[in-house]
């Protein structure tokens, strides 16, 4: 991680600060706090989390007696449930940690009195230079449960090889992928030419949302935390995915859509931002013959002529109560981890955004990125043009969500098993959306 500028000045700033209430510190060198943290950001080893981590514990947290321990990684459907189990305080379970990543619906599952309210340790002043939107994001009744330490959203992350030959053959360009009409007609184009799907997405339902969204559907979620499948408007944007689904030219993927590209199996994958991180430089076809990656990172596509919507996602941090030192420990490390220049660092390994004001700006001249740089320099790119031109929407926050999609989409894989020979023998393909659908109010 590159040289800060008046490094010393910060971390001097930081040893005096106590909490956003001026309080005496119950934090003492000579008696080290020790503070668990499950996060999801890299399950490899030298994430950048737990570099970070690392260095936290080498400077300010030995200075101030504050100990931070990653004892869990793993991705954010997972999280909340093993969150669940661990407050249960079953003994085949692992111990409750003090710090976790997690959605706002997991972190109220838990109960909200369970959790540290940021704001009683961070002055308004402080927060004042966050972005007001991902703040709100981690508010429940008032209180700011979940502090935003990065936020993600969804594009498409192309295998630029594999799409300059298609492209050179069809004439379809990338820029035929800025609407859901023409990423959908280019998908099918592609199974023609190549047999193969076009796209594996991660999260079929949000982009299924958003589109609905844009199309002026209003509001289509229902009391039980799912969707009203009377809403004319949400179902045909789900017909319109179903229909390229049934005919097997886009796909949901195995789990995560990196790894189908990786392989040949698409050409592009439709997910969060920071799968980045686990993209190779290069294409392994199952022939076992290699080409470059050249990944090419674009906007996600959006409903031509309407106002272009994105999710706003990712997670953020939460404190479990325990006690007052505790609490001003872990404070004291979500300070120093947001600290803007840090947080810059930690995005740009990442492939997230930046949680302070201003940050996004700075992107623009950072020459730290990973290898390869390029692709960084897309994402980036990409990610610029849709917080210029898009309007950021929240996930929803139902108690259980995540659950019904997971059940959703291993549905979803049993049908695409089977739905495109079906296509292909002469089955109308509107019959068989009409059965994704069937699954999708099966889903109560």
């Amino acid at each position: 991680m590159k040289k800060r500028m008046l490094a010393a000045l910060l971390l001097s700033a930081l040893l005096f600060t106590i909490s956003g209430c001026g309080e005496k510190s119950l934090l003492n060198k000579k008696e080290p706090v020790s503070l668990t943290i499950w996060h999801v950001y890299g399950e490899q080893a030298g994430s950048p989390m737990d570099l970070l981590v690392q260095e936290f514990n080498r400077t300010v947290g030995q200075e101030r007696g504050v100990q931070v321990k990653v004892t869990g990684t793993s991705s954010a459907s997972k999280i909340g449930g093993y969150l669940k189990e661990a407050q249960s305080g079953g003994q085949e379970v692992q111990e409750m940690p003090d710090l976790f990543t997690c959605h706002i619906s997991d972190a109220t599952a838990l109960g909200e009195e369970n959790l540290v309210d940021w704001h009683d340790w961070f002055t308004e002043e402080e927060l004042s230079d966050f972005v007001p939107g991902f703040l709100s994001d981690g508010m429940a009744d008032g209180r700011l449960l979940i502090f935003p330490v990065s936020k993600s959203t969804q594009l498409l992350m192309c295998n630029g090889s594999g799409f300059a030959r298609f492209s050179d053959a069809t004439g379809v360009g990338y820029d035929d992928l800025a609407t859901w009409e023409g990423f959908y007609d280019a998908a099918g184009k592609f199974y023609d030419w190549s047999g193969k799907p076009f796209c594996a997405l991660d999260y079929p339902i949000r982009a299924v949302e958003l589109c609905a969204m844009e199309r002026g559907s209003g509001d289509f979620y229902t009391e039980n935390g799912w969707y009203d499948t009377d809403n004319a408007v949400f179902k045909e944007s789900w017909m319109q995915f179903a229909r390229s689904l049934a005919q097997g030219h886009v796909v949901v993927s195995d789990l995560y859509s990196n790894t189908q590209v990786m392989t040949g199996d698409v050409v592009c994958g439709l997910g969060s931002s920071a799968a980045i991180l686990y993209y190779n430089d290069t294409v392994t076809y199952p022939d076992n013959t290699q080409e470059p990656m050249d990944l090419h990172v674009l906007p996600m596509p959006k409903t031509a002529g309407a106002d272009a919507l994105m999710t706003q996602a990712g997670v953020g941090l939460c404190a479990y109560k325990t006690t007052e030192q505790k609490a001003e420990a872990a404070a004291l490390f979500v300070r120093w981890l947001t600290e803007a220049e840090r947080n810059l660092d930690f995005v740009a390994q990442t492939g997230y955004m930046p949680v302070r004001n201003g940050a996004f700006d700075a992107i623009s001249d950072y020459d730290n990125f990973p290898a390869p740089a390029a692709a960084y320099e897309s994402l980036y790119a990409a990610l610029k043009t849709m917080r210029e031109d898009y309007v950021p929407v929240s996930e929803p926050r139902f108690e259980g969500y995540y659950g019904k999609v997971s059940v959703l989409y291993d549905g979803l894989r049993q049908l695409q098993q089977e739905l495109p020979a079906r296509a292909a023998a002469g089955e109308d393909i509107d019959a068989l959306a009409e059965e994704t659908w069937a699954l999708f109010c099966s889903i109560r």
